[in-house]
C-alpha cells in the first residue's frame, strides 16, 4: 500500500483542505460567541452587563481550561487508534455541542456546552499530527505554516459571522456553526486516509496523556525542553492582543467598539497573510533558525512601539510588522517536529497546543492586571501600554533562551 506522502496532489491538497478548515472552525469557536456574549448571557439568565461580563470571562476561562487539559489526551489518542477517527468524532461532537448551546435556556447548560466545546476545539494538535504525516519532513514548516493561517482565518472570522448573524437572533451564529462542522465532517470521511499503521501505534498512557505528563515526557528530549519553553514565551506575550486590546484601545484612542473589531481583524487577516505565503520566502532567505529570530525582532519591536506610541492611526500602521511575528511558531514547530520520532508527532503537537491553551488561561490574567495597574486613579505612572512593554520583554526573554539553546541532532 503507497504511503500518504506517496499518494497523488490532488488528494494530498483535498486532505490539506480539511486539516485547514478543521483549524479553522476550532478557532471560530474562541470568537463567536464574542458579539451574542452580553445579549445571550442576559437572555438566559437575567441581571446586568456586569454580571453578564462576570459569567463571560468564566465562560471564555472553561473554554481555555479544556483545551488545556484534553490536548495532550486527544493527541495521543491519536498516536493510539488513528487520526482519523478522532477527527472526524470531535468534529461530530462540537456539532452536536453547537446546537445544544443554540437550545440552551440556562447558564449552566451554556457553561456544560463551552467545557464540551473546549474538549472538541483540543483537535488542533491531531490535525498539525496529521499534517506532519503526509508531509515530508523538510516541507513540514511550510505547513504548519498553513495551519497557522486557518487559525488566523478562524480568528477573524469568528467575530465576524458571530456579529452579522446576530441580527437574526442570539443562537444564529451557534447554528451556521453546527452546519459548518457537520459539513466539515462529511469532507473527512470522503477525502481523509488514515496514517497510522499497525506498526506506528503506541500505546496510550495516562501518566503521558496529560499537560503536565506530555511536556515532562517531551521535555526529556534532548533540546525539545528550552523550545517548549520559547514557544510557550511566545505564545504568553502574544496572547496581550484578545487579553487588553479592547481596553488599551478604548482608553489610549477612545476608539468605539466598531473600531476595535476591525482592528483586530485586520490583524487576524494579516497574521493569516503572514503564515499563509510570507513564511514560505522567510524560510528560504533565513532558514528555521533565522526566521524565529526574525521574528522575535519584529515581535520585540512592534510590542515596545505599540506600547508608547499615542497617536491610533500610527498603531494601525503597525499591524503588519507586529502580525510578522506570526512566523515563529510554525518555525519553532518545524525544528520541534524532527526532534521526535514519526510515532510521536501526536504527542509533540498535544503539549505544544497544551502549552498554547496555558499561556491563553495565565496571560489574561496577568496582562489585565497590568493594565488596571498603570491605568487606575492613583497610579504610579500612567501607562495604558504597560501590558506590551510585558509582552516585549516576555519576547526578549524567549529570544535570548532560543539563541542559548544547545544544538541538538535530528532524531526525525
Amino acid at each position: 500500500m503507497p504511503s500518504v506522502r506517496q499518494r497523488s496532489d490532488p488528494m494530498r491538497r483535498s486532505q490539506t483542505l480539511f486539516i485547514m478548515l478543521t483549524v479553522m472552525i476550532d478557532a471560530m469557536g474562541i470568537g463567536l460567541m464574542v458579539p451574542v456574549m452580553p445579549d445571550l448571557i442576559r437572555e438566559v439568565r437575567g441581571g446586568s452587563l456586569a454580571d453578564a461580563a462576570l459569567w463571560g470571562g468564566v465562560l471564555s476561562t472553561s473554554f481555555a481550561i479544556m483545551q488545556f487539559l484534553f490536548s495532550p489526551i486527544i493527541g495521543g489518542l491519536s498516536d493510539r487508534y488513528g487520526r482519523k477517527p478522532v477527527l472526524l468524532t470531535s468534529l461530530l461532537v462540537m456539532a452536536a455541542d453547537y446546537v445544544v448551546m443554540a437550545l440552551a435556556g440556562s447558564i449552566w447548560l451554556l457553561l456544560a456546552g463551552r467545557v464540551v466545546g473546549g474538549i472538541t476545539a483540543a483537535t488542533q494538535s491531531t490535525a498539525s499530527a496529521y499534517m506532519a504525516d503526509i508531509t515530508a519532513p523538510e516541507e513540514r514548516t511550510k505547513n504548519f505554516g498553513l495551519i497557522g493561517a486557518a487559525f488566523g482565518a478562524g480568528f477573524v472570522l469568528g467575530p465576524l459571522i458571530g456579529g452579522t448573524l446576530a441580527e437574526y437572533g442570539t443562537r444564529a451564529p451557534f447554528w451556521a456553526a453546527a452546519v459548518l462542522a457537520s459539513g466539515n465532517a462529511v469532507l473527512g470521511w470522503i477525502v481523509v486516509r488514515e496514517t497510522i499503521t499497525k506498526d506506528r501505534q503506541r500505546p496510550f498512557r495516562l501518566g503521558r496523556a496529560n499537560p503536565w505528563g506530555a511536556l515532562k515526557q517531551l521535555g526529556k528530549l534532548p533540546g525539545v525542553r528550552q523550545l517548549l519553553l520559547v514557544y510557550f514565551l511566545y505564545h504568553v506575550a502574544f496572547a496581550v492582543y484578545p487579553s487588553v486590546w479592547a481596553f488599551f484601545g478604548q482608553e489610549r484612542f477612545a476608539w468605539p467598539p466598531a473600531m476595535i473589531g476591525a482592528s483586530l481583524a485586520l490583524f487576524g487577516l494579516t497574521m493569516a497573510l503572514v503564515q499563509a505565503g510570507l513564511i514560505r520566502a522567510v524560510l528560504i532567505w533565513f532558514g528555521e533558525r533565522g526566521t524565529v529570530v526574525v521574528g522575535f525582532a519584529f515581535a520585540i519591536v512592534s510590542y515596545l512601539l505599540i506600547s508608547l506610541i499615542t497617536s491610533g492611526t500610527i498603531v494601525l500602521a503597525l499591524t503588519p510588522l507586529a502580525a510578522l511575528a506570526g512566523i515563529i511558531p510554525p518555525a519553532l514547530q518545524g525544528i520541534m517536529s524532527r526532534r521526535v520520532a514519526d510515532n510521536a508527532q501526536g504527542e509533540l503537537q498535544g503539549a505544544l497546543t497544551s502549552a498554547t491553551s496555558l499561556a491563553m488561561i495565565l496571560s489574561p490574567l496577568a496582562m489585565t492586571a497590568t493594565f488596571a495597574t498603570f491605568t487606575e486613579a492613583g497610579a504610579p505612572i500612567y501607562l495604558p501600554g504597560a501590558p506590551f512593554m510585558v509582552a516585549c520583554g516576555l519576547s526578549v526573554l524567549g529570544l535570548i533562551l532560543f539563541l542559548l539553546r544547545p544544538r541538538r541532532p535530528n532524531v526525525a
